[in-house]
């Protein structure tokens, strides 16, 4: 008669828990979504579908984000080290990476990734905790 081990009872439970934090991470990650049609889903006036211009006091600091427009939006976004979205928080720029379908991140919070400029920008806000916001120069 084969009994089962230890080992494998503990890998069965563990292989289980595994596969339902990850059905529950997804799930989350999919409710947490913005619906298309939302705040910063709308179509700017240039109806090229992106993220539209902000401008609004977060934890009392001023945040605002507007897309860049012709030859500025252009060598931007392919220089490899930005977007064609310019952030400002107390008007000093913050560096946001557009990573197509997978987000916008910053160089506050370079390794999550967010729905929209604004949400990058609120982020940073509360991760800066106060501080201000240091220029990023890519060539130092």
């Amino acid at each position: 008669m084969s009994k089962i081990t230890r080992r494998q009872a503990v890998g069965a439970v563990t292989g289980t828990a595994a596969g339902l934090a990850l059905v529950g991470v997804a799930s989350a990650w999919a409710d947490s979504t913005p619906a298309e049609g939302g705040k910063n889903k709308a179509a700017p006036p240039g109806g090229n579908g992106g993220p539209v211009a902000f401008d609004e006091v977060f934890q009392g600091r001023r945040i605002q984000g507007e897309p860049l427009e012709g030859a500025a939006a252009h060598a931007r976004g392919h220089a490899g080290h930005g977007s064609p979205f310019r952030v400002l928080i107390d008007g000093r720029e913050l560096h946001v990476m557009h990573h197509g379908k997978s987000g916008w991140s910053s160089a506050i919070n370079h390794y999550e990734r967010f729905a929209s400029p604004l949400e990058t920008a609120r982020t940073a806000v509360t991760t800066l905790k106060g501080a201000s916001v240091v220029p990023f120069n890519p060539t130092v």
